[in-house]
């Protein structure tokens, strides 16, 4: 199977995508300068202290405290608490954690007074991102992800990935690791270090060591509330979750990001340097690459399947539901062989949720009804079937049977919000107000604007982004309208199709791909 992750520039951050076979199989959008994201270690203060909820609310900086329960905090807190304390008030106080000498657990069913007190100052790392009304969720057993393993301090437990199955390579990394890792810092071995040689597996495993030492630095100077640790962006974890012996191509539109990625991989990965490729196509790398128009038929409440039936997606506060319908391919069928088309569209759909989850990034309880089916073998199929295609997902997540109603219950690990696309378009000629007004405004506000750019203010090689439709609008004809600026101004305008862009929006780009910023 074919894999390829493209990261495309937008005007407030980046866009993500992964395809598989060129199919759409993951979605994510990064704001530039975002905080509270997952992986990402805070100097917090503890504000109210709640032991009917056995559980601490605090404050990192966020308009709402963030939430940390006692099963949270990780059996060595007190250890950290001790450590980081040391660092702030301690001038010759070491970094380093090998010398460090632990404190006892806390119990596992102990109280959260007994640990935490109003007004306290902690290190967090927050576990799930700020979701609708809810502030994040934190965790105080600090986990840092590399390429190969995951460090955590103030422990010595070494663990291996369940997905690395071969006795012998087991035990060869158990004890591998076992020589290389300091003391006081635990280490989770992932999936991919299976067959890496000690040299990789070491390297990595300095640099999340370093990574935690720079932390401490900042530490010592931090201000309560102040990022202590910060996570990569997502534009360089996900290469780092993804990159596998599979995996084809980075393409990537920004110079900025392409540095930035092609310095991690030389660092992880020599060898896949070959791997990432600067996009500098005239045409968009979404649309260039048909991720444009997947995006729009995905992520509508309806999801149209091969054989004609569809899905129907719905959210509520409480969970995710999932409908399964037969569509036109219940007009097909006739009394003898419906269990038959029952069957075939509920393995379309199994196939079709399981990549939904995905890219929608549901997470929280999921239902699905699937269409009825009386034979319980058939309903095994859509249960194994399922299981399968959700081997690839990277959250962690559980898949019940269908029960006699036809229902499959999921659950699916929920760190961040939802994503949504809009599959809609303000109305052209009211622009969503319901107040009508000439849609030939936008020509002339266009034109408006060139005349102040190229007059004013003396640009050249001006771009000008536009939906498909004013595209044609400006070029349609023997004697266009872009043809009517170059013989206005002796200049050439490079007209640009963008589907991202509403009917009426537009974007003026200089010729380093700068947006021009309009009065």
């Amino acid at each position: 199977m074919s894999n390829e992750l493209l990261i495309g520039s937008a005007p407030k951050g980046y866009r993500i995508a992964l395809l598989q076979e060129g199919r759409l199989a993951e979605f994510h959008y990064e704001e530039s300068g975002s905080s509270f994201v997952v992986g990402e270690v805070y100097l917090g203060v503890v504000k109210k202290v709640s032991p009917g909820l056995n559980a601490a609310f605090v404050d990192i900086g966020y308009e709402k405290d963030a939430f940390l329960h006692y099963l949270d905090l990780g059996p060595q807190v007190r250890s950290l608490n001790k450590f980081s304390r040391s660092i702030q008030t301690q001038k010759n106080a070491s970094y380093k954690l090998s010398n460090f000498k632990n404190e006892q657990d806390i119990d596992k069913l102990g109280k959260i007074d007994q640990v935490l007190t109003k007004g306290q100052q902690i290190l967090v790392q927050v576990v799930k991102e700020p979701i609708s009304s809810k502030g994040p969720r934190l965790s105080s057993e600090i986990s840092l992800p590399g390429r190969y393993v995951v460090l955590v301090p103030f422990s010595n437990a070494i663990s291996i990935s369940k997905k690395i199955i071969e006795k012998e390579e087991r035990q060869r990394l158990l004890k591998l690791v076992q020589a290389i890792k300091p003391n006081n810092f635990g280490v989770i071995i992932r999936t991919v270090a299976s067959h890496k040689e000690t040299e990789e597996l070491e390297k990595d495993l300095r640099t999340l060591i370093n990574n935690w030492e720079e932390g401490m630095k900042n530490l010592r100077i931090a201000n309560p509330k102040d990022k202590v640790i910060g996570e990569m962006s997502k534009a360089s974890a996900l290469p780092r979750d993804v990159l596998n012996e599979n995996f084809d191509s980075i393409m990537l539109d920004s110079k900025e990001v392409y540095d930035e990625i092609r310095e991690y991989i030389l660092s992880v990965e020599p060898d896949k340097e070959s791997l990432l490729k600067l996009y500098q196509g005239k045409v968009k790398l979404f649309e260039a690459r048909n991720v444009e128009k997947q995006l729009k038929l995905s992520f509508g409440k309806t999801v149209s399947l091969p054989s004609g039936g569809y899905l129907v997606i719905e959210h509520t506060e409480a969970l995710h539901v999932i409908d399964v319908n037969s569509g036109s391919s219940a007009n097909k069928a006739d009394n003898a062989n419906q269990e038959t088309t029952a069957l075939n569209v509920n393995k379309e759909a199994a196939k079709e949720i399981a990549r939904q989850l995905r890219l929608r990034d549901l997470g929280g309880i999921i239902c699905v009804d699937f269409i009825d089916m009386k034979n319980i073998e058939n309903r095994k199929v859509v249960f194994d079937i399922m299981k399968d295609e959700m081997a690839n997902d990277r959250a962690k997540h559980t898949v019940l049977p269908l029960s006699k109603f036809g229902l499959m219950q999921i659950t699916r690990q929920r760190v961040r919000p939802d994503i949504t696309v809009s599959t809609m378009e303000t109305c052209p000629t009211c622009n969503g107000t319901g107040a009508i007004s000439s849609s030939l405004n936008i020509g002339e506000t266009i034109e408006h604007n060139l005349d102040f750019i190229m007059r004013k203010q003396n640009e050249n090689g001006i771009s000008l982004a536009v939906h498909p439709y004013l595209h044609s609008f400006f070029t349609q004809g023997l004697y266009s309208k872009r043809l009517q600026w170059f013989v206005k101004y002796k200049k050439w305008i490079n007209l640009q199709k963008d589907s991202s862009l509403g009917i009426l929006d537009y974007h003026f780009k200089n010729k380093s791909g700068e947006e021009i910023e309009l009065e």
